[in-house]
This record gives structure tokens, C-alpha cells and sequence, in this order.
């Protein structure tokens, strides 16, 4: 059991000083970090100097504090980012070198999608995603995937929330978000036009395990008005079935009776 103090469980304090950090604020002095965390500063310096002794965090010659290379370390071993990234690079690498556009991929987690991969095209519009970031499910191509197959109570929580604004094209109509995760569901792809912002399109298609069932999603996005979201699906559900093979390939085989 985590030892107790006035201020709650050692490892609950330590987690919220790692969640103090984000993609705004990724150097962070003491200060900040007590007031971002909510703890008091003295428990903080005590805690930060053991996350830094472990690796999770490292202090510049300033006294600032960043995210150490050992909790990447850690990190990158999960399961679902790095087995799935490798599996996934190849394709996606080469629908970028066929399109010269961005290729995403993203899990799940909750309520919200993390982006696991993606590789910029030449040519690409710019996109406010990134690596290990989260983004709502509603709104992007790999997010409509992901919610149109999860569980029903999950999408009706989030339809039935207040939906992020992104842009004037962001769908927040609860009926209009039914029938859009309908769709794809029917189509084996999503279109989000202009929903995150006003000059990209995103396609987006379901990445299956063995069993069918939805494990991730691969998305394409380009500037808007260039191609036809028609035009890019066969492209992204090719890939996105070519992944979903290496898990077939991947899974044991049973040995005859």
C-alpha cells in the first residue's frame, strides 16, 4: 500500500507533478510545478529530487525541471504505441511517400484519441496534432473511426456532452454525429471536413485485431478542396487492412489435435 500523508498517496503526488507537464508548458521551474500540481512547494522539491534520481525528470543548470528520457523510455513500451507503431510504419510510410501528405495513427483511450505515429508529407497542410497527443474523438478523421466503434454507451457519452467548437464546420448536432458514425461504420472510412480546421480534409479508416475487432486507426489529411475524400478512401483502407494483417500474421497459431 502507498504510504499516507496529509496530502494523499506518494505516488498520487508524484503523478501529478509528471501531469503538470504538457505540450505548452514542457519546461517547468519548481514554482510552477507546486502551483500546476497543486501541492505544497516543499513537497514537491522533496518529490521532484526523487524523480530526477530515478529518471523521470531532469533539471537544467537554470533549476528547471523537463520530462526525463527514462519515463520516454518506459513509456514507449506499451503495448499498444510501440508493437502497433512498428508493425504500422511501413505502410505508413509508404501511403506518405505515395501521397506526399500527413498519415496519421491513433488509439483510443478513454474519451479521447493518442496519436501513436505520424509522419508529415512534403506537402502537407499543417495539422495541430502530435505524437503521444490527445485530441477529442468527435472531430478528427481517426477520432470518428474510433468512436463510431467503441461501446454505445461510450458514444452516447460524448455525443450527449458539449461538443468542442473547432470551426464553423465542426459537427456538434447530436442527431448529425449518429449518422455520421453510422456512415462509417457502413462505409469502412470517415470523412472530417474542415472540422478541426478550415483548411483540412481528413480520411480515416479502422485498423481490426484478429478477432474484428477495432484496435487503432490510420487517417490521411490533406488541404481541403484538392481531392475528393472518395478519391483518398481506397488508399487509406488499403492501408489500413494491410496493417490488420500483420496482427493475423502476427497472432499464434493452434497446433493440430
Amino acid at each position: 500500500m502507498a504510504k499516507r500523508t496529509a496530502t494523499g498517496p506518494v505516488l498520487g503526488r508524484a503523478l501529478l507533478i509528471l501531469e503538470a507537464f504538457g505540450p505548452r508548458h514542457t519546461t517547468l521551474t519548481l514554482t510552477d510545478l507546486a502551483r500546476r500540481a497543486g501541492l505544497p512547494l516543499s513537497t514537491v522539491h522533496r518529490l521532484a529530487a526523487e524523480l530526477v534520481a530515478w529518471g523521470a525528470l531532469e533539471r537544467d543548470e537554470a533549476g528547471r525541471y523537463t520530462v526525463g528520457l527514462r519515463l520516454w523510455e518506459v513509456g514507449s513500451l506499451a503495448p499498444r504505441g510501440l508493437g502497433l507503431r512498428e508493425r504500422a510504419l511501413p505502410y505508413l510510410e509508404d501511403l506518405s511517400q505515395v501521397t506526399h501528405e500527413n498519415v496519421q495513427l491513433a488509439v483510443r483511450e478513454g474519451a479521447e484519441v493518442v496519436f501513436v505515429e505520424r509522419i508529415a508529407g512534403s506537402r502537407a497542410v499543417p495539422v495541430h496534432t502530435r505524437v503521444g497527443g490527445r485530441f477529442a474523438l468527435s472531430a478528427t478523421g481517426v477520432g470518428l473511426v474510433l468512436l463510431a466503434h467503441a461501446p454505445l454507451e461510450l458514444q452516447e457519452e460524448v455525443i450527449g456532452s458539449p461538443v468542442e467548437r473547432f470551426t464553423p464546420y465542426t459537427v456538434t448536432d447530436p442527431p448529425v454525429l449518429r449518422r455520421m458514425l453510422a456512415d462509417v461504420r457502413t462505409n469502412g472510412f470517415s470523412v472530417s471536413d474542415r472540422q478541426v480546421t478550415e483548411d483540412a480534409l481528413s480520411v480515416g479508416a479502422p485498423i481490426r485485431d484478429p478477432h474484428g475487432t477495432v484496435v487503432a486507426a490510420l487517417s490521411l489529411v490533406v488541404r481541403h478542396g484538392t481531392v475528393s475524400p472518395h478519391a483518398l478512401s481506397p488508399l487509406v483502407r488499403s492501408s489500413a487492412r494491410a496493417i490488420s494483417r500483420t496482427f493475423t500474421a502476427a497472432a499464434p497459431r493452434r497446433s493440430g489435435a
